[in-house]
């Protein structure tokens, strides 16, 4: 028998270590977020995500002040992914021994400026040194009166996204923009289902939604959005472009599904980004299923990223 491995397989196996939601924690291990009971009565939702050097960024290449952006902003990616509001953030620095104190401080103004920019209170953190590349490990915490969930879709609910997708290794991986405002007004507006931000890829996430809701999907090839960084990718390495905007990940916007009936708000809405239905939800039973341009179905295999690939 073959022994299961990979960063899906690990985390499916930690959570079945874990205490199920108790009074305690209200939402546990699955979510982008978990959401845990204070003693006063409050809730709480807490999220936390590290960035490493030689996989999240190069800084050979990249911007230290950008590198600090991200670190934040994926986390604040989560928030956006359950609708909610950033309270405070706090984080861990492992920086390399050689690192020089110009750098270190911009990769700091880069983490406040993201913070200023989405309400996000920087409260502190701890700062180590080694002889390996800088890794920054960020915790957030956040507020919503009722957390949108991965395991909310249902069937005949129709699947959206927003922006484009693919080719975010030209940049945008650096410098996206957390969702956090756009994922409120969604809230607001439609019955949403089940919502999560686009961190693997729309292969590999919508499979998330797919398992936690216990539902199948079917996505239309042709209606998903493809950025302009992704025909310029396949421009250059051959891969349909198509094939990275479904695969590339790192895009970092909202993967969502909404009642039917409220598919024609969506375009009504004033995001300030474009939103796309792109699928809509099925049975269990009729699997994950890609169809193209020429009506053609295939199974929707994850090609997204994966941590720990082996």
């Amino acid at each position: 028998m073959t022994e299961p491995s990979g960063e899906f397989a690990y985390i499916n196996w930690i959570r079945s270590q874990l205490p199920a939601e108790d009074g305690v924690t209200t939402i546990g291990s699955g979510d982008d977020m978990a959401e845990v009971r204070l003693p006063t009565g409050g809730r709480v939702l807490v999220g936390t995500d590290a960035i490493l050097e030689g996989t999240h960024f190069d800084l050979r290449r990249d911007a230290p002040a950008d590198v600090g952006w991200k670190a934040l902003a994926v986390n604040l990616s989560d928030v956006a992914a359950m609708a909610a509001e950033p309270i405070c953030g706090v984080g861990t620095l492992a920086l390399p021994r050689t690192m020089a104190m110009t750098a270190a401080q911009e990769i700091f103004a880069g983490i406040k400026r993201c913070a200023d920019a989405y309400g996000c209170r920087w409260v502190g953190g701890d700062i180590t040194a080694w002889d390996a590349p800088l890794a920054i490990t960020v915790t957030v915490l956040a507020w919503a009166e009722k957390p949108v969930r991965r395991n909310g879709a249902k069937v005949g609910q129709v699947v959206a996204v927003t922006g484009s997708l693919g080719g975010s290794l030209l940049g945008r991986h650096l410098t996206f923009p957390p969702r956090i405002a756009e994922a409120r007004k969604l809230a607001a507006a439609v019955r949403l289902g089940a919502m999560m931000d686009l961190s693997d890829g729309l292969s590999s996430d919508i499979g998330h939604i797919c398992q936690e809701s216990g539902v199948g999907v079917v996505i239309e090839g042709a209606k998903v959005p493809v950025s302009a960084a992704a025909e310029k990718m396949a421009a250059r390495d051959g891969r349909t472009a198509l094939d990275h905007a479904i695969n590339d990940g790192e895009d970092f916007e909202l993967l969502f599904t909404c009642e039917a009936a409220d598919a024609a708000a969506l375009g009504k809405l004033d995001l300030g980004v474009p939103v796309t239905v792109i699928g809509r939800i099925v049975a269990a039973g009729e699997g994950r299923v890609l169809v193209d341009q020429h009506s053609h179905a295939a199974a929707l295999m994850p090609g997204g990223y994966e941590h720990w690939k082996k």
